[in-house]
């Protein structure tokens, strides 16, 4: 990597990193003579606060309490701050006891200096004395002596021309006072990340809570580009008439967001249930706020929603993947592997035709029927709010013949989500 970016006169302008089994300060050294600027650890630190690496993460049982949920194996954790603080003090002792031996006075100093690094010939064996490490080990400034070889350029990301300075300027008002406001404007597919620098403004002045709905209301048309709404704050509603890119709504954080065609293409025979409105990987890691789209997503919809509620008219493969929390409701038919990893929240699917079972990773859920009152008029709402927000067709036709609608539903519940539903619920008449 560090001799190919050099080569190409590009590795002035990125900061490398490396990871993999580093654990001494000689590692680190040896990784930074190759050319790394920034050091991944794991193994280690967790070694330090009591991992005895037995290789359960995955089944829940760790025996000294960090990789489990189990409240009796996590009383067993004995880690400390202090002990993985000191790991790295003792590694950094080690650092600089090699760069004084080496005649270095700082890290920066030594990026990129392999002269410094030779083959230890007793470490060969039959397989590895055949391997020539010359072409590695050759200083990258060798190969192209006008270029750096070390992070020395600021990148330019265009921020100042960026979308939100627009909107910022403009919501002052609700962001200082809470006062309401209107913002009309027009989106390119070069307008990234519309909304998130205007959610920073409202964090950094009202915290987590946010702002009251609605407080700031971004109508837009044309084209949202990637990432429209990424982190989207509380009491910020993004509406874009037209259509939008991949990772529409990624981390939403409590604002709405609706995107709907035109009525101008919808009265030109335009059915917007069967395009697709949304890229892919929307919704992504979403943790609150409200998603509406008349149309379709793309694939990998709502992957890893941990709390927002989506209402879409079909998505692609993949859908809800790692889901742990929120509400998903499909209006139309989906993708294959639906649900895979789907450890928690509810997905609404509407399957008149039965064809949904078929495509559903049945690996962590179960289908069952919209039964009770109370979820019926929950999902009732869901889709009458998408309606209002995106005058969707397919929408409304559902809620005028609700009572034969809700019939076709099926619902996506995790088996450990709807037992911790169930606990809960007893421990609440327990309680009473």
């Amino acid at each position: 990597t560090q001799q190919t970016l050099v080569l190409n006169g590009l590795r002035d302008r990125v900061k490398l990193q490396t990871d993999g089994q580093l654990k001494t300060g000689r590692d680190v050294v040896i990784a930074a003579l190759l050319g790394a600027e920034e050091y991944g650890f794991a193994t280690a630190p967790l070694i330090a606060m009591g991992c005895i690496m037995m290789r359960k993460c995955h089944l829940n049982t760790c025996p000294v309490g960090i990789a489990t949920q189990d409240e009796e194996l996590r009383k067993k954790f004995s880690g400390q701050p202090e002990h993985v603080m000191n790991y790295f003090f003792l590694m950094a002792e080690e650092i600089r006891e090699i760069m004084a031996k080496l005649g270095y006075r700082s890290m920066d100093e030594m990026i990129g200096q392999t002269q410094h690094l030779e083959v230890n010939k007793r470490g060969l064996n039959y397989k590895s004395r055949g391997l020539d490490l010359t072409p590695l080990l050759t200083p990258a400034s060798e190969l192209n002596p006008s270029a750096g070889i070390k992070n020395r350029t600021t990148q330019y990301h265009g921020l100042d021309k960026a979308k939100d300075n627009e909107l910022i300027e403009k919501a002052m008002g609700a962001l200082e006072n809470k006062t309401p406001v209107v913002i009309e404007g027009e989106l390119t597919n070069l307008n990234r990340t519309v909304g998130t620098m205007l959610s920073y403004e409202v964090s950094k002045r009202h915290g987590a809570a946010g702002l009251p709905d609605d407080t700031i209301l971004l109508k837009t048309k044309g084209h949202g580009g990637q990432s429209l709404g990424f982190t989207l704050a509380k009491g910020i509603t993004l509406t874009v008439e037209g259509d939008s890119n991949d990772y529409t709504g990624k981390g939403l954080s409590g604002g709405k967001i609706a995107v709907f065609p035109s009525q101008a293409v919808i009265d030109d025979g335009f059915h917007a249930e069967d395009h697709v409105v949304v890229g892919n990987v929307a919704l992504y890691g979403a943790t609150a706020g409200k998603a509406f789209f008349r149309g379709k997503g793309g694939e990998r919809f709502c992957v890893r929603n941990s709390g927002a509620l989506a209402v879409v008219e079909g998505v692609g493969d993949h859908a809800a993947e790692y889901m742990t929390g929120g509400h998903l409701v499909v209006l139309g038919e989906t993708g294959r592997n639906f649900g895979a990893g789907m450890s928690g929240g509810i997905a609404y699917i509407f399957d008149p035709e039965d064809k949904f079972p078929a495509r559903c990773n049945m690996g962590l859920v179960g289908l069952e029927d919209v039964e009770t009152v109370q979820e019926k008029e929950e999902l009732y709402s869901y889709i009458k709010e998408h309606v209002d927000m995106t005058g969707s067709v397919v929408g409304q036709s559902m809620l005028e013949n609700w009572d034969e609608t809700v019939q076709k539903f099926v619902k996506v519940m995790p088996h450990d989500f709807k037992r911790v539903l169930m606990e809960r619920e007893a421990a609440k008449a327990e309680a009473a």
